[in-house]
């Protein structure tokens, strides 16, 4: 402590804090070392094409589409603005409350049908000791061509293909002609869909059936749970934050539905039965150069998709647990 008063104290602390070295916030980048800096520049190089593809071929057409959506434009003329004149027209449009109907109906239907089934194999392969055969088995068409799956489905469908062939010899009804029935078309597209997509969903309930504390299944059998309680008190409660992301993806991925439909029945199946949203903004856009309305109709899919959203976040907090009580 300073024993001289005065304005030459003043001077004097003004002098000391002048000449002393600037210190930095807790956290700051000042004075950080060489190797950190090192490593966020080369963190910056990597993710740069990662935002640049990102803002090129997501944010760039989601702006886009959001402008067009409040104009006409069919690529080669003018663009007039017409404010929302398209979202009246789609509104009104009985093709597109079609495609709209039965993309909930897809969504209805493969959600909980393939997520059940996901989670009934997932507990029959966690028993088995050798499952890595299975689990390739079913993860084979995950990481195939969505493209090829359908092909291989539509001969399977065929009238006079293996399905229909063995419904017809087993039951002794007239074969039915899958894709070309309006009421057997949309249920062909949603096996299809919950094929595809059942061999990830598997692997992501065994890795949550895996996770579950030996502890915690312990106490509960020490308790005299039996199997069933074991499931539905125990295990499922404890799987359902991943059920629960399940969920979410799956209804987006469903409401997405584009190329089943487009390769296994053309032109939306027979009196538009399958047509979906993804597929009447595709129709609208590059088979009727309608862009304006096919935007309005995917802004109108968007709004859709976070409503579904909201209300499962909403919903999960009545039947989603954690196993250490966490919300």
């Amino acid at each position: 402590m300073s024993v001289i008063q005065g304005p030459l104290s003043e001077a004097l602390v003004e002098s000391e804090a002048s000449t002393a070295p600037e210190r930095t916030r807790p956290g700051g980048l000042r004075g950080e070392p060489a190797w950190r800096r090192r490593d966020r520049r080369w963190g910056y190089i990597f993710v740069g094409p990662q935002l640049i593809g990102m803002a090129l071929f997501v944010l760039v057409p989601f702006a886009a589409s959001v402008v067009l959506a409040f104009a006409q434009w069919d690529g080669l003329n003018a663009l007039s603005w017409v404010g929302f004149e398209n979202f009246a027209t789609e509104l009104t449009d009985p093709l597109f409350g079609r495609s709209v109907l039965n993309t909930l109906l897809i969504a209805i239907i493969t959600v909980p049908v393939g997520l059940g089934l996901a989670v009934i194999i997932a507990v029959a392969l966690e028993k088995l000791k050798t499952k890595t055969l299975y689990l390739i088995l079913f993860f084979a068409p995950v990481v195939t061509s969505s493209v090829a799956v359908a092909m291989i489905w539509q001969q399977l469908f065929r009238k006079d293909g293996v399905i229909s062939g063995f419904i017809a010899n087993t039951f002794h009804v007239p074969p039915p002609d899958w894709l070309g029935d309006p009421h057997l078309a949309l249920i062909a597209v949603c096996i299809v869909s919950i094929w595809s997509s059942l061999g990830l969903n598997i692997i992501i309930f065994l890795a949550g059936l895996q996770n579950i504390s030996p502890s915690v299944v312990e106490a509960a059998r020490i308790d005299g749970a039996g199997s069933l309680t074991m499931f539905f008190r125990i295990r499922l409660p404890l799987l359902s934050p991943i059920m629960f992301f399940s969920t979410v993806i799956a209804f987006i991925s469903s409401l997405q539905t584009f190329d089943t439909v487009f390769i296994l029945t053309a032109n939306a199946g027979p009196d538009n039965a399958t047509r979906t949203i993804v597929y009447h903004i595709f129709d609208l856009g590059f088979g009727k150069f309608q862009f304006g309305p096919a935007s309005a109709a995917s802004v109108i899919l968007l709004i859709i998709t976070l409503i579904v959203t909201g209300i499962q976040f909403t919903a999960q907090k009545k039947f989603v647990h954690y196993e250490d009580g966490a919300a």
